[in-house]
């Protein structure tokens, strides 16, 4: 069978430097970081007292009250992103088959706020016995975002989450690339959403010392490929991408952002939570994305990398770019804007995909923001274009968005622009 093309017609994003997709391109675009103090509970007792919180976003804007509380922050952040990509496709719901429309839609963790409070509010109150919300179960468990989704518009095509870990939007982007492909759907809203700043959160990740623990300057802390990186940064947020069958976009007219051109998929089998240190998943999964793509690596404009500004995961991956492009790395513009937003988790992907498709448009490479000359590792080849501090134009023709998540899941994704 001939598989179908897709293309990708609407964008969303809830993020740290935005509650749009468009505010969140703008501040990327200018170097904006997202990172300040916590807010959202007393940090004074733990290791890592910031992150990149969403800020300004008010629930009752989109919601009303008695919905709200049926949801947790991360399928809020969920079904606003999606809304923005609905508004932005300029799609007439009522004028499609709702049959043929699915929702693959990522989480990492979930609702970890959620179960936070639920347990901690019955381990305070053990002489009354078990008492639960009854939405307690549907707001923490991962899918319920991809769920509610469907619910508010009536979409009854495929639907589910994928877990893998900080993968795991990219994975859902390329489930639902590929339920389309092979004629599953016409249209799917894939993306992932995230909002682990809590003290579980923070104390989880602090207790694999795995986070920034910069505490006296939040701005500067994520700062990938800089020999004074001490970890990642957290972030919190949303990112959606309306994908379409290209003859059924193009049948109602719709204005096309870009086309996905291919995949990859991988596994390090190395390390619970440390990448391979040659970058061995990273090199296999970039290589079956561009396999897929039909793509020499002199086809790649830009790669947004998985650059979360740990120690061993910013060199392994630039690593793997050499190996797999050769000489042509060194006219590659890579970039990590995870210094600017903080790292998604789950949601990373979704919103990084966001990023790299606005690159296309726009014919510029955001930023890798905080390198100071005199901070090379010795272990990085600085000869690579990181995009240091400020962004460039170029032609952006195609761009490779990587992803790499606990448990060595490795997931890539190669957008291009669209030739009619």
């Amino acid at each position: 069978m001939e598989l179908k093309r897709v293309v990708v017609t609407g964008v969303g994003a809830v993020t740290p430097l935005g509650l749009t997709a468009a505010e969140t391109w703008q501040n990327v675009l200018s170097g904006k970081s997202g990172a300040a103090p916590i807010t959202y509970f007393d940090p004074s007792k733990h290791k890592t007292r910031f992150a990149c919180e969403v800020k300004g976003f008010d629930p009752q804007k989109y919601f009303d009250r008695k919905e709200a509380r049926k949801m947790d922050l991360y399928a809020q952040y969920a079904m606003v992103a999606t809304a923005e990509a609905i508004e932005n496709s300029g799609i007439d719901l009522e004028a499609i088959d709702k049959d043929e429309v699915g929702v693959v839609f990522a989480a990492g963790i979930g609702g970890i706020s959620t179960f936070e409070q639920e347990v901690g509010y019955y381990y305070s109150n053990l002489e009354q016995g078990p008492k639960f919300n009854p939405f307690f179960i549907p707001k923490m468990i991962s899918d319920i975002a991809a769920g509610q989704i469907s619910i508010q518009y009536g979409f009854h095509g495929p639907n589910f989450s994928t877990a893998s870990a900080c993968a795991s939007s990219n994975n859902a982007i390329i489930d639902a690339f590929n339920l389309i492909r092979l004629g599953k759907a016409n249209i799917i809203f894939a993306g992932g959403a995230e909002a682990a700043i809590t003290p579980a959160g923070v104390g989880g990740f602090n207790a694999l010392t795995a986070l920034s623990t910069r505490n006296d300057d939040p701005e500067g802390a994520s700062r990938p490929f800089s020999l004074s990186r001490d970890g990642f940064v957290m972030g919190e947020g949303a990112g959606c991408l309306m994908l379409e069958e290209l003859e059924h976009a193009k049948a109602r007219g719709a204005n096309i952002l870009c086309e996905i051109a291919g995949t990859g998929l991988s596994a390090d089998a190395y390390h619970l939570t440390a990448t391979h240190p040659e970058g061995l998943g990273a090199m296999l999964v970039m290589k079956r994305a561009l396999a897929e793509a039909g793509m020499k690596p002199e086809d790649i404009d830009y790669i947004n990398v998985h650059g979360t500004s740990t120690p061993v995961g910013d060199i392994s991956e630039s690593k793997a770019i050499k190996e797999v492009f050769g000489e042509y790395a060194y006219k590659l513009n890579i970039s990590s804007t995870k210094s600017m937003t903080g790292h998604l988790l789950g949601a990373a992907g979704a919103v990084e995909a966001v990023i790299s498709i606005f690159s296309i448009l726009n014919n510029v490479v955001p930023p890798t923001i905080n390198f100071n000359e005199g901070d090379e590792d010795p272990e990085i080849d600085y000869k690579l274009n990181f995009t240091f501090n400020k962004a460039q134009q170029r032609t952006v023709d195609a761009a490779l968005s990587n992803t790499f998540g606990f448990g060595g899941h490795n997931a890539s994704v190669i957008f291009k622009r669209y030739e009619k």
